[in-house]
């Protein structure tokens, strides 16, 4: 069964794209689905859960976009300055950090700001939610690493890492999370606190993505993507993605397939599949779509698996409705009424005209 999917893209240009991906045994094919022009500024980040899109931009606001009904949501005014980095935490929460250094923690059922904590004292440049939604990770221009408390918003660890780092992010199961300074990755382990390994990638790194608990994806200021192994250190695959620099990727898993969507300069999204058993292979191109606008953010939003089975139930009812009004249209059964007026007797009025001015 097919679920619902829809890439959601961000530019220089302020406009924030949607195209619906429709798929296939061997292609996918994108639509366009939305544009979404409620910034001032170009766009710096972009959140999705399964209801809403929060983008954040140089313009200090947080937009949002009800993506199930199709309709502008409001603005979140807290921040002064860029919004540097967007995370939800599943329904019910938005994280959003800013130049100004404040972390704000939002309940997405009033979009109160629930939480605005003094972060750091240069710019907060990323954050990162654990998977329990307890504690997440913030790092910025002070040139530190900090744990936050999310229960009751205080700090609760504070690390010198020396650099101004531009990413963390936690693995999905919490166990380890990595820190980028430039092209550079520490990995560090949750119970020590301690860097386990670093890893060097050939250019700054742009995006970074977890696809196993282990395995992490790179993308930096060049056309390659590469996976690393966070355990071994090693390199396992890299491939060409774009004729331009990328700018940032997701990943998914639709059904049982693995998915890596990739973001560039060159205003291309591209789909690509990954078998985790095969890792060293390169991933096959399952399909593309060009924005013709410079990209800077990506996201990917998906029905919950529920919703899908409705919608193509529904779909379904709908389809076989239209075949049976047909099937009766067919065996005169029925008649297509227009206004008070039947065609039938609309037809025999228009030809009872015809041979009166004949006869005049």
């Amino acid at each position: 069964m097919a679920q619902q999917m829809k890439l959601i893209a961000g530019c220089y240009e302020q406009i924030v794209f949607g195209y619906r991906v429709q798929t296939g045994e061997v292609k996918w094919t994108s639509e366009a689905d939305f544009t979404h022009h409620a910034h001032t500024a170009s766009l710096s980040a972009v959140a999705v859960n399964d209801r809403y899109i929060a983008t954040g931009s140089k313009d200090e606001t947080i937009q949002l976009y009800d993506i199930k009904k199709r309709v502008e949501h409001g603005s979140l005014l807290h921040h002064d300055g860029t919004i540097s980095c967007l995370e939800f935490y599943g329904r019910t929460h938005l994280l959003s950090g800013g130049e100004d250094g404040l972390i704000c923690v939002w309940n997405t059922k009033k979009w109160e700001c629930l939480k605005s904590i003094r972060a750091h004292k240069g710019h907060v440049t990323s954050l990162s939610v654990h998977p329990s939604g307890k504690i997440a990770l913030s790092v910025g221009t002070d040139k530190t690493l900090r744990t936050w408390n999310l229960i009751d918003g205080r700090s609760a660890f504070i690390k010198n890492i020396k650099q101004n780092a531009h990413i963390v992010m936690w693995s999905p199961a919490g166990e380890r999370y990595v820190v980028v300074v430039n092209e550079k990755m520490d990995i560090y382990n949750l119970e020590t606190a301690l860097v386990t390994g670093t890893i060097s990638n050939k250019k700054r790194i742009s995006s970074i993505r977890f696809i196993t608990n282990t395995i992490v994806v790179v993308a930096g200021d060049e056309e390659t993507v590469r996976l690393y192994d966070t355990d071994s250190l090693k390199c396992l695959c890299e491939f060409k993605a774009h004729e331009n620099r990328v700018k940032a990727i997701y990943s998914i898993t639709v059904g049982e397939t693995l998915v890596l969507v990739t973001a560039s300069s060159d205003g291309y999204i591209k789909m690509w599949k990954l078998d985790p058993e095969k890792i060293q292979d390169t991933p096959a191109l399952l399909g593309e779509v060009n924005t013709s606008a410079r990209l800077t953010c990506l996201g990917v939003w998906q029905a919950s698996p529920v919703e899908s089975s409705q919608q193509v139930e529904a779909e379904a009812a709908c389809y076989q409705a239209q075949e049976d009004a047909n099937k009766l249209v067919r065996t005169k059964k029925v008649e297509f009424v227009e206004g008070n007026t039947s065609t039938k007797k609309r037809k025999a009025e228009e030809t009872r005209k015809k041979k009166k001015q004949k006869s005049e």
